[in-house]
């Protein structure tokens, strides 16, 4: 199975708009959507089956047994992340987005009033039917264990009935966190979409030096590149002088707009951004195979 991640450097450059039109133009056995912060890949591709949901267990965290507590008060006092405070009956209470798991409070307890015990920091989703399997998750707000979950989409992505299938498309985070490294790890190719602006092409190169030091293929295209055809011409350059191959531009389009409105991908209407997309997947994908 070859992986293809789409990632951006930034966000709102039309990375999910892509890859939901690479779906529908390769209808590829198995994907998934690894922005687990805010996954939106659900909202363009059209499942009409409830998806299978599942929690996913992060770090551990305190919990403090007000029946043990002696309120000796050295958990508070020992914990470096401010995690422990006591409530307005005087009772001994931990802040579950503080906590970090380090147990340190566990340790110093001398009454064994405290116990780590597994999270629910987020629930994992997965959609299948009897020709394609989504994975996709959410993570729970506050929850700092992302790019594990990123790992546990793409464990659900390569199930036994999907192993066998030619391509599997990801649509990745913005930026370069651990979402983004996760999602890197085991991919063939990576398809970075850029912006014509100051902030997007610095942002690109990040992500470009992120990605090569996983030593996949890199591809870069340019999203509504007519909004800024010198820093377009930029992004071009940057990529002839590094040898990275650019594979296509795609202007901009309000049609598209309507089009992810109503749930569709821009490839299902009669569109210039939608018409610059399939080329764009040619390319890709026959470099991706190369």
């Amino acid at each position: 199975m070859k992986q293809l991640l789409i990632l951006s450097g930034k966000g709102g450059t039309g990375k999910t708009t892509i890859a939901s039109a690479f779906i529908t133009l390769s209808t590829p056995k198995a994907y998934g959507d690894c922005d687990v912060d805010a996954p939106n890949l659900h909202l363009v591709t059209d499942w009409n089956v409830e998806p299978k949901k599942s929690n996913y267990y992060g770090l551990d965290r305190a919990v403090i047994d007000d029946k043990l507590c002696s309120q000796c008060d050295l958990c508070r006092q020992n914990c470096r992340f401010d995690a422990i405070f006591i409530d307005s009956s005087g009772i001994y209470k931990v802040d579950p987005y503080a906590c970090e798991g380090c147990s340190v409070c566990e340790y110093v307890c001398p009454e064994d009033a405290i116990d780590m015990r597994k999270s629910v920091d987020g629930e994992l989703m997965l959609y299948k039917n009897d020709k394609q399997l989504f994975s996709t998750a959410m993570l729970k707000m506050g929850s700092g264990t992302s790019g594990l979950l990123v790992t546990e989409v793409k464990k659900q992505i390569k199930a036994d009935d999907a192993k066998e299938s030619d391509l599997a498309i990801i649509d990745g985070s913005p930026g370069i966190g651990c979402p983004v490294i996760a999602s890197l790890s085991g991919v063939d190719m990576v398809l970075i979409v850029a912006e014509p602006s100051i902030s997007g092409i610095s942002d690109m190169e990040r992500i470009i030096k992120t990605a090569a030091q996983f030593g996949v293929k890199i591809a870069v295209c340019t999203n509504k590149y007519d909004t800024n055809l010198v820093n377009a011409e930029r992004i071009e350059k940057f990529c002839s002088n590094n040898n990275i191959p650019f594979v296509g531009r795609i202007p901009y389009d309000p049609i598209a707009v309507k089009a992810i409105n109503s749930c569709k991908s821009i490839v299902e209407i009669d569109c210039p951004s939608g018409k610059a997309t399939t080329k764009l997947y040619g390319r890709t994908i026959e470099l991706l195979f190369s």
